[in-house]
């Protein structure tokens, strides 16, 4: 005959047995949750930068930007023999128009800029010029006839030597319809109307960095 008592025990065991098991998985995730919670707080903290790593990215920053200041001021200071939207050819700065004027206003800019409407002194220099105007279109030069009808003269007032007027394109000039100005247009020279919209080139000395120490 079995002791009261220890029926008793015999029948709560599979109970507390199943509590137990029961008890486990909350109980591990329960520890999961916790280290997964204590993970993500590492994560958060470690990720805000301290004191001490801010203002060490604030003094790289500081210099940084005082580098490129003096960067800079040394590029200012540079000697170029021309100015940033010139092109250097043989000692001489030229600027190309984007826009286009009529002759007598693309003097008058170039003057503006201390500079000249384009006189041409070499073969090395057409065939600079004729290139690179050929590239945008139809360009002025500083030659013209409208003092005097067949006599042509650079805007300095010297003429045009003979050495350079093999740079007339067939038939050219030819005076049609009171082309009085000089322009370069496809592979040479040609007389157009002076109230013709080209576009233009100046051309001055260039600076001489030797000098400007």
């Amino acid at each position: 005959m079995t002791a009261p008592g220890k029926a008793q025990a015999q029948e709560q065991g599979p109970l507390d047995e199943e509590q137990l098991i029961d008890s486990r998985p909350r109980n591990a995730m329960n520890r999961s949750g916790h280290r997964q919670a204590s993970v993500f707080n590492s994560l958060a903290v470690s990720n805000i930068p301290s004191r001490q790593e801010y203002e060490q990215d604030q003094s790289q920053q500081k210099q940084v930007y005082q580098e490129l200041a003096q960067m800079k001021d040394r590029m200012s200071n540079l000697c170029r023999p021309c100015s940033w939207d010139w092109t250097f050819f043989q000692g001489k700065c030229y600027f190309f128009s984007k826009s286009q004027r009529n002759w007598h206003d693309s003097v008058t800019a170039c003057k503006e800029a201390g500079a000249q409407l384009v006189i041409v002194e070499s073969a090395e220099e057409q065939s600079f010029l004729q290139q690179t105007s050929k590239s945008k279109g139809v360009t002025w030069m500083g030659l013209s006839d409208l003092n005097k009808e067949g006599t042509w003269h650079w805007v300095d007032g010297s003429p045009l030597s003979s050495s350079l007027g093999n740079y007339w394109n067939t038939g050219e000039p030819n005076n049609i319809g009171e082309e009085d100005c000089a322009e370069f247009k496809n592979d040479g020279w040609n007389d157009g109307r002076c109230e013709n919209s080209n576009f233009w080139i100046c051309k001055k000395t260039a600076t001489s960095c030797t000098d400007a120490q």
